[in-house]
């Protein structure tokens, strides 16, 4: 009979990337379901630590507040991102998208030459009001502390990136014993954690304006976590993991676009040139990451166990998923499903709802909080996960007696 390894040491990973998260619900729902076939009992779910960036963070966050009762968090999840508007995360009315993207747009045309009007300054091309209501519907923070001394859970790390220090903060809550840490360019901040972490933790830039966070008993402003995040599995290992499942929201490998033999290609739209800067913002880090701890692995492996044990370095189980599908050009299916303001607004950048193609869906599918994009993502991760049933089976040390795990209903 096996034994399912204990979750204090079992850490989530979960990345940014807008509306792409919904891609991490659909394999939480299917490590849900599996766990259940296995036999499993209901109740606190298998991991111990749960790390997250931007929207990965308010992932994350969600199944802190709800780890004493897992799968019943990951169903809400589920409800929330199945029934998914951008109204419920952005400003999408007329008047606000006035007030903030399209005067935005006009200052960067005339170059900034207006700016001297302070009140002309908008913070972001979107207003995330809408999310910071959701935040506290959804989201019942100050659960986390108490679930933490109960003992349902180890800890909570969310990251976020100072405009003002320049450096990558890991904002964590945990038991006393844990003890911050400190690396070049990043450090960590003991919680609690709050609604405006979530907020900080996942302003994209320019897309929604930075939160401010007190720090080492100042007040700085933070943006996506995402940014200028070397170690995106570093948090999560400094709390204590030795075993990580990390989902990440865009595919570790993308092939090159096809191009036509002796064509010339167009000038890239700002869409395009913004759609390849975030993708490399929320893809680059775990990739290197990944490789990074592998060759630790490797190397450790090498090392007589005598030796290895006066050594800091220990092994570190890995399960990684990544979506099987490009998500830029299930995007751009879907950007007319964007309110009309929003693709008015896009459409100055080059995102053509008429003409849809991945290179200006990139940016598309960071904003497309609509729920059909949205679910095709979640049915995406549930098969990614289930595709790979016998290691996630192995991984947390579930017997799988073969029952069948139906399809999520959305």
């Amino acid at each position: 009979m096996t034994h399912s390894p204990a979750p204090a040491h079992t850490g989530l990973v979960l990345m940014g990337g807008g509306a792409r998260a919904a891609y991490q619900v659909g394999v939480l729902q299917a490590i849900a379901d599996l766990r259940l076939a296995c036999g499993e009992r209901r109740g606190p779910g298998p991991f111990g630590i749960l790390t997250g960036t931007s929207a990965g963070a308010i992932n994350a966050a969600a199944l802190a507040c709800g780890a004493d009762q897992f799968d019943r968090t990951v169903r809400r999840l589920a409800r929330v991102w199945t029934q998914f508007h951008a109204r419920q995360v952005y400003r999408a009315d007329s008047l606000s998208v006035m007030r903030s993207g399209a005067r935005w747009l006009t200052l960067l045309s005339l170059g900034w030459a207006l700016t001297r009007w302070s009140r002309m300054r908008p913070h972001s091309l979107l207003d995330n009001a809408p999310l910071a209501q959701l935040l506290d519907q959804l989201v019942p923070l100050a659960r986390v502390s108490r679930l933490i001394r109960a003992g349902h859970l180890r800890a909570l790390a969310v990251t976020a990136s100072s405009y003002s220090s320049g450096q990558h903060v890991a904002f964590f809550d945990a038991g006393d014993a844990q003890e911050p840490w400190v690396r070049s360019l990043r450090k960590s901040a003991r919680g609690p954690i709050t609604r405006n972490h979530l907020l900080a933790s996942s302003a994209i830039p320019f897309m929604f304006p930075a939160a401010p966070l007190a720090i080492d008993g100042h007040t700085e402003y933070f943006g996506d976590g995402s940014m200028r995040q070397t170690a995106p599995l570093a948090p999560a290992i400094h709390l204590g993991a030795r075993r990580l499942l990390v989902v990440g929201t865009s595919r570790t490998y993308e092939p090159p676009r096809p191009c036509m033999a002796g064509t010339q290609q167009p000038y890239p739209a700002l869409a395009q040139v913004a759609g390849h800067t975030l993708s490399n913002i929320f893809l680059d880090a775990l990739s290197v990451d990944i490789e990074r701890a592998q060759r630790i692995n490797q190397t450790l492996a090498l090392i007589p166990p005598e030796a290895r044990s006066h050594s800091p370095l220990r092994p570190l189980e890995l399960l990684v998923f990544a979506p099987s599908r490009n998500l830029d050009e299930m995007a751009a299916r879907h950007v007319c499903d964007l309110p009309g303001t929003i693709r008015t607004l896009l459409s100055a950048l080059g995102v053509r709802a008429d003409r849809p193609d991945a290179g200006t869906g990139a940016l598309a599918s960071y904003l497309l909080f609509e729920r059909g994009y949205t679910r095709e993502l979640m049915a995406l991760g549930h098969g990614d996960a289930l595709a790979r049933r016998s290691e996630i089976c192995a991984f947390f040390g579930w017997q799988d007696h073969g029952n069948p795990v139906r399809a999520p209903r959305n």
